[in-house]
């Protein structure tokens, strides 16, 4: 089929494009500036489209059968959002309700979409509460038929939810727990999500409709934490602290991680929810990957080998979509990682081996040089311009 991926420059949509190449479909990718594609390894396999969600006319553009656009488009894959920004989840609605509406006039018949589990509560933190919003602006009368795909936490290295795990894992030898971090949760690895995102594409496989998908383990929080702390490594220990409102939680995210604040603070809000899969009988129409889905701990594992040894790779060279790749946030990957990094930069090609050790310093200690080594990056300009 000829496949249009929205979102191919985030972590899913960069993984999704390989996956996709590799089930021999034709792949079109979009992105507001199309010379971005360029850093994906991909590139050369995949049309470049130029796609601004967020306007009307650049949309209907996007679908033209012309030079600068995707042409006849069988399925399209909708990943895109604006979490962390200022005011996302009105333009989250509206980008959809624009790409909803030129999809249904150039005549694609379906749209998948990754959205998050929507928990039964009357109150949703406004991450959560978007993602509903999405689907339903993806929905036209007489428009594609969507297939809603709902994960909660994915992991693998560069995934903005594992990244911010890792780094209370190795930052904090303390952890706060507020009682919500108790709550159950289904996570994902990346891997299992690109299988059944493939699979959605196939209308004979998948019938539309909505499906939650998951990995064969139910946890919490509290438990992915010592689970990571105990792959890692990382010696850490819990402190209950009772009731801390995730809005208090989300400052202090914003603050002790290197995550992007917005980001990092919109997450934690949707943390007070349960974010456990419904029964959708996904499993009964896709089988399982070979070896079966991937538990919690070789997930985690998996997510962390090999980064010690080399740099990032290509996205389409990865040996494995847990690993990092070098078009993944400069923030992911651990502040060993980023102190490597900086310190590559000026020390001799005979040295650099040594910068190996860097992997030998404990957490804590790693994330405070790291911070140290951002700020004076932030300041140095400063200096020089006085």
């Amino acid at each position: 089929m000829r496949i249009l991926v929205t979102g191919a420059t985030g972590y899913v949509g960069s993984r999704l494009v390989p996956a996709l190449l590799a089930d021999n479909h034709e792949v079109a990718v979009t992105s507001r500036n199309p010379a971005r594609l360029k850093r994906f390894g991909w590139f050369d396999d995949v049309t470049p489209v130029t796609l601004d969600a967020s306007d009307p006319v650049s949309a209907q553009a996007a679908f033209a059968d012309s030079k600068d656009g995707a042409g006849p488009v069988d399925v399209m894959f909708y990943l895109v959002h604006a979490i962390g920004q200022p005011d996302f989840r009105d333009a989250d609605y509206a980008a959809a309700a624009n790409v909803a509406a030129a999809a249904k006039e150039s005549g694609v018949r379906r749209i998948v979409y990754l959205g998050g589990f929507v928990p039964n509560d009357e109150t949703l933190s406004e991450h959560l509460a978007s993602r509903a919003e999405v689907a339903q602006a993806l929905t036209v009368e007489g428009g594609p038929e969507l297939v809603w795909l709902g994960a909660a936490m994915i992991i693998g290295a560069g995934s903005t939810s594992f990244e911010m795990m890792r780094y209370v894992g190795d930052r904090f030898p303390l952890i706060p727990i507020p009682n919500w971090m108790d709550n159950a949760i289904d996570p994902i690895s990346i891997r299992d999500v690109l299988h059944y995102l493939v699979a959605a594409a196939d209308a004979d496989r998948i019938p539309a409709g909505a499906y939650d998908i998951s990995g064969p383990d139910t946890t919490s929080y509290r438990d992915l934490l010592k689970t990571y702390a105990r792959i890692s490594g990382r010696w850490h220990a819990a402190l209950p602290v009772g009731r801390v409102d995730t809005a208090l939680a989300s400052l202090i995210a914003a603050v002790a991680l290197p995550v992007p604040p917005g980001l990092a603070g919109d997450l934690v809000e949707s943390l007070d929810h349960p974010m456990v899969a419904s029964v959708s009988g996904l499993r009964s129409r896709v089988p399982d990957p070979p070896g079966g889905l991937l538990g919690v701990e070789d997930a985690i594992a998996l997510a962390l080998a090999g980064q010690s040894n080399r740099p990032p790779q290509p996205v389409n060279a990865l040996a494995d979509p847990h690993q990092l790749a070098d078009t993944d946030p400069a923030w992911a990957g651990g502040d060993a990682l980023r102190i490597r990094r900086l310190a590559r930069a000026i020390t001799p090609p005979i040295a650099r081996p040594t910068l190996r050790l860097v992997n030998l310093v404990p957490g804590p200690l790693a994330g405070a040089l790291r911070t140290g080594l951002d700020i004076l990056v932030a300041l140095n300009p400063k200096v020089h311009s006085a």
